[in-house]
């Protein structure tokens, strides 16, 4: 696994934990071309090596950003056929966060606005410190949310909720976050990154096929009509039974010990 980036730290966190930080604090993390490049050519190699990891918790540097969205300065007088390349960048690095086998937490450190609130939204759930704020005010800029935004939010807070947020343009806190169904958690800043360590370590020592098939289960499922949902689901579970760590599983419990899951 590659782990040396322009904007990005790739920091390992035991055997099975990685901590991928958006690493541009002196411009609250905001994305501009080669961020997005890192963040696509990393989240595209995870999907296709993982190794032995198996949960990632993505953050920003420092107390003040999580990612302030795209990166202005560097847009101030782009041409149209610049921009539309560099938005094709972020279009398929979105999918690439969206499409991430492994399970992926946000730890959402401080103001994510814009493209940095449609990363937040592509991971699997969130914790927020408490001074994090939310936005997505393109339509003050004369555009729209391209990252995603119409799309994940409303699953998130729902069509009418959605709306007003992302038609108005307003900023709401990481409290209201929370109570719409974005955030799962609001957490002190100095705990944030702690939490989100912690609960990425519970998944990681689950067994590894079996987080996968449930998030797959879950995203794809919601997607499908309820009897569709419960076929894949059905699919998902039988790809468990012949499975070494199937066996493990059961063995461990009646052995009145912690499984050695190998993700096999």
């Amino acid at each position: 696994m590659k782990t040396q980036f322009e904007t990005l730290l790739i920091e390992p966190q035991g055997d099975h934990v990685v901590l991928v930080t958006l690493n541009r604090p002196s411009a609250l993390n905001a994305m501009n071309t080669q961020l997005g490049l890192d963040t696509l050519e990393f989240f595209e190699a995870i999907a296709l090596q993982p190794g032995s990891i198996r949960c990632v918790v993505l953050t920003g540097a420092g107390d003040r950003a999580f990612c302030a969205g795209g990166d202005l300065k560097q847009r101030n007088g782009m041409s149209t056929q610049a921009w539309n390349e560099q938005h094709l960048v972020f279009e398929r690095m979105m999918r690439a966060l969206i499409d991430c086998p492994l399970p992926l937490i946000g730890a959402i450190n401080g103001v994510a606005f814009g493209g940095g609130s449609e990363i937040a939204a592509c991971c699997d759930f969130l914790y927020a410190a408490e001074h994090a704020m939310f936005a997505q005010p393109e339509v003050k800029l004369g555009i729209m949310p391209g990252g995603g935004g119409t799309q994940t939010i409303p699953r998130a807070v729902g069509e009418r909720r959605a709306k007003e947020l992302l038609l108005t343009g307003k900023a709401f806190t990481a409290a209201q976050a929370e109570q719409w169904g974005l955030v799962n958690d609001v957490i002190p800043a100095g705990d944030l990154r702690k939490r989100a360590l912690e609960t990425a370590a519970l998944i990681a020592a689950n067994a590894p096929i079996s987080t996968r098939q449930i998030k797959q289960s879950i995203s794809r499922g919601l997607r499908m009509s309820l009897p569709d949902g419960m076929a894949f689901e059905i699919e998902a579970y039988h790809r468990m039974v012949p499975t070494q760590d199937r066996l493990e599983g059961v063995k461990a419990f009646n052995e009145k010990r912690k499984p050695d899951f190998k993700g096999c």
